[in-house]
């Protein structure tokens, strides 16, 4: 009989891949930019708010902070990563107001982990007590950013088209929180079940949207939403990604 360590293990293990797709989804918008030589229109809002959030996670998945969530601990780590990359790829073809915004903004947000970290190890001496204060926190700006997508929900109800909202991101957000949650369960982890239960229900939603309204959407426009870049990331956590869909 497989324990529950190594069940949780594995169910990590997937949704790790799963993550990381996710968080290369961008890529074709960058390819575009690349080829354009300049961001347009593009914001990079969503890549600041998933530095953010993935910064924040990793905290939270520390032994010094909650033992045995390595699995979070990598995948927020390599988002991190990911999204730092986007950010300095959005950089250098960004106008120079840009630069400097973005370049605030980034700073703000790594003083701001940077104080959390610090204030959390020095004030609070056990693990259930800074897993609870960072895992809060998390789960704060993991629920504010859901709201996002109620924004583009809206649009697909009062246009009755998909155009925006990309079937494929939809599956694969709701079966990336699915994952997560089966994670939060085994070894039971609030935080990480918020968050994800706020993801999965996210999910679900599109897809039910997506189901109503994808025979409504114009032929020519479901052609057009194959051929163009896909969602750009909104956020990510412990393994979980939000998108904002262009």
């Amino acid at each position: 009989m497989v324990s529950a360590t190594v069940a949780r293990n594995i169910v990590g293990i997937i949704g790790n891949v799963i993550s990381f797709f996710l968080f290369a989804s961008p890529i074709p918008t960058f390819v575009r930019i690349y080829k354009k030589g300049s961001v347009e229109e593009y914001k990079a809002d969503p890549y600041l708010a998933t530095v953010l959030n993935c910064a924040l996670w990793v905290f939270y998945g520390l032994p010094m902070v909650t033992p045995d969530s390595t699995l979070v601990i990598t995948i927020n780590a390599t988002g991190l990563l990911i999204e730092l990359f986007y950010i300095s790829f959005y950089l250098f073809f960004a106008p120079k107001n840009r630069r400097v915004k973005v370049g605030i903004w980034l700073a703000v947000e790594m003083v701001f982990v940077g104080i959390v970290a610090t204030l959390t190890l020095q004030l609070f001496h056990t693990h259930k007590q800074r897993s609870s204060v960072v895992g809060i926190l998390c789960v704060v700006f993991v629920s504010l950013m859901y709201i996002s997508p109620l924004t583009i929900m809206g649009k697909v109800i009062k246009t009755k088209s998909v155009k925006y909202m990309p079937f494929s991101l939809s599956l694969a957000n709701f079966l990336n929180g699915v994952v997560w949650v089966i994670y939060a369960l085994i070894k039971f982890d609030l935080f990480i079940l918020i968050g994800n239960g706020l993801g999965t229900l996210s999910g679900a939603l599109q897809l039910i949207l997506y189901a109503c309204y994808c025979k409504t959407t114009p032929r020519e426009v479901e052609e057009d939403n194959a051929s163009k870049p896909t969602g750009i990331q909104l956020s990510g956590s412990h393994g979980q990604a939000a998108r904002a869909y262009a």
